[in-house]
């Protein structure tokens, strides 16, 4: 069900958000690698404007993105295989680049990078939460879940992940030709998947809605 805005004050707090997102994005687009560190995107955004977020999430008219989930939804970015120096591949990246949006639109969400498969002594998952801190997420909101080979192994840990930091549902962000498997291991772990993201609904060409 689309939920529309009740405030102006949330309005612009979705906009001030997307701007925040793709600008960032924008500025390092094309690069596997941010450098120099970009500063937290969220840092000079009013807390009045974060709080307009909440309690309740809303979806954005016309686009498939959800803004204001809480501390209690996990955004969910799964792994894809390193290169053999264990940089990483461009569909991961984009999968970064789609999980990094939702992360900007719920401030107060939890992020979980789940991938093992370590190439060179990375993992995916360390090299995901490498991006995501080099782009602005602060290292304290994201966490790794380092041992998944299989998208099994990625819902069943992170359903400790998720346990251990106090989240009850989960975003899950993946290609577009991996969801549906994605979600089904997932609701088949137990977590509730309330929402879902792939990197062709949130990229970089994402505009603010008129």
């Amino acid at each position: 069900m689309l939920i529309r805005f009740r405030s102006s004050a949330r309005r612009t707090a979705v906009a001030i958000l997307l701007t925040a997102a793709t600008s960032t994005l924008g500025a390092t687009a094309g690069h596997a690698d941010a450098a120099p560190i970009q500063p937290n995107p969220l840092a000079d955004i009013p807390a009045a404007v974060l709080a307009a977020l909440h309690p309740t999430a809303i979806r954005l008219p016309g686009l498939p993105l959800t803004a204001g989930y809480g501390a209690d939804t996990a955004i969910v970015i799964l792994g894809y295989g390193l290169q053999p120096d264990g940089s990483m591949r461009p569909e991961l990246i984009q999968r970064l680049e789609a999980g990094y949006v939702q992360a900007i639109l719920a401030p107060a969400a939890p992020v979980i990078v789940t991938g093992g498969n370590p190439h060179n002594g990375v993992t995916e998952a360390q090299a995901m939460a490498g991006w995501l801190v080099a782009h602005g997420i602060p290292a304290d909101r994201v966490h790794t879940e380092s041992r998944a080979e299989t998208t099994v192994q990625n819902a069943t840990y992170s359903q400790h992940v998720m346990e251990s930091i106090g989240a009850r549902s989960a975003v899950v962000v993946t290609s577009s030709n991996h969801l549906g498997r994605a979600v089904g291991d997932f609701v088949g772990a137990g977590i509730p998947v309330i929402g879902t993201l792939t990197p062709d609904q949130a990229p970089l060409r994402v505009i603010p809605f008129g």
